[in-house]
């Protein structure tokens, strides 16, 4: 049953410049030829398709010339470790834009990575319609991590943070303001590789963080529950941010950073066909699906499946 009743504008980003690992700017690509615009017509969805940001034969997009850089000409040693920080930030200022827009035309926001570092991108451009924004955020990490905390640099690790406000102005002040996220807004689920300051970082907010603990312990339905009964009663509007390394490796092995032990096939669809019923998510994003060490197409698929259900595919 089609409940969202909304054009949906999907948006590609081939980017994976916030990433270790490189390939996930093949994702958006795959995702599409697994046969997504296909499925969601299926459903009964009105689907604009816009076209991918352009990226050269290096997977570096093409920024032209952007009068709103920040400059980082004497930044602080903590910000030099931040790897590819001007690239990330121009991508993540175009795409908050075409989200932006995107939402405005009436129609769901519904944007293919790349790497999660493009989480900044769409939750600034969402964070202009919803005055009181929540975020769900599957993901096996919390992303939390800082110029301060990361041990990597890689920004797809400082996504959340930075839509949080923390982290260096070339991302935290896209748009304009900051920050763009409450932290008693946002729901961690299937997290299970934390860094010390990430942890300390949840234990010293209010953010909510379903460990794959939790889920043992609780059950996908109960945590769910929670989930959309906190959300439902605090936002205006409701992101989800779906890393493909939130699901086991053995079902999504096609991702760059897996961890074992994560959310299974079934739990994965169960999350998002309760999403669904709950009719309170506003837009969407699937990350990190990387085809160049995809088996068979296989993480590519799942995510196909993963949004059908998100938006309204059943199995009666």
């Amino acid at each position: 049953m089609n409940r969202l009743r909304k054009p949906i504008g999907v948006i590609s980003v081939p980017f994976d410049l916030g990433a270790a690992r490189r390939g996930a700017a093949g994702g958006p690509h795959a995702i599409m030829q697994a046969g997504l615009e296909a499925d969601l017509r299926r459903l009964g969805y009105d689907v604009h398709r816009y076209e991918p940001f352009p990226v050269d034969d290096g997977a570096t997009i093409d920024l032209g010339t952007d009068k709103d850089a920040i400059a980082t000409e004497g930044a602080n040693t903590a910000q030099s470790k931040l790897n590819f920080v001007r690239e990330v930030a121009a991508a993540n200022r175009l795409l908050a834009e075409q989200v932006a827009a995107t939402a405005a035309r009436g129609q769901f926001p519904l944007v293919l990575g790349g790497d999660h570092s493009i989480a900044v991108g769409t939750i600034a451009g969402m964070a202009d319609r919803y005055a009181n924004l929540g975020v769900v955020w599957f993901d096996a990490h919390s992303d939390l991590n800082t110029a301060e905390t990361t041990p990597s640099g890689n920004i797809h690790g400082m996504s959340l943070a930075a839509s949080l406000g923390l982290g260096p102005p070339e991302l935290t002040g896209i748009r304009g303001h900051a920050p763009k996220l409450k932290p008693e807004n946002v729901v961690l689920i299937g997290t299970r590789s934390l860094d010390q300051g990430e942890k300390e970082l949840i234990r010293a907010s209010n953010i909510t963080c379903y460990t794959m603990h939790d889920i043992d312990r609780k059950g996908i339905p109960l945590v769910m529950e929670e989930t959309i009964r906190k959300l439902s009663g605090s936002c205006d509007g409701v992101h989800l941010s779906f890393d493909a390394d939130s699901v086991d490796p053995l079902f999504a092995p096609g991702t760059g950073t897996p961890v074992r032990g994560g959310i299974s096939y079934r739990e994965a669809h169960l999350a998002l066909e309760l999403l669904c019923e709950a009719g309170i998510v506003t837009s969407a994003e699937f990350v990190e699906v990387n085809p160049a060490i995809d088996i068979r197409n296989e993480t590519a698929r799942l995510t196909v499946e993963l949004i059908a259900s998100l938006l309204g595919d059943t199995i009666l």
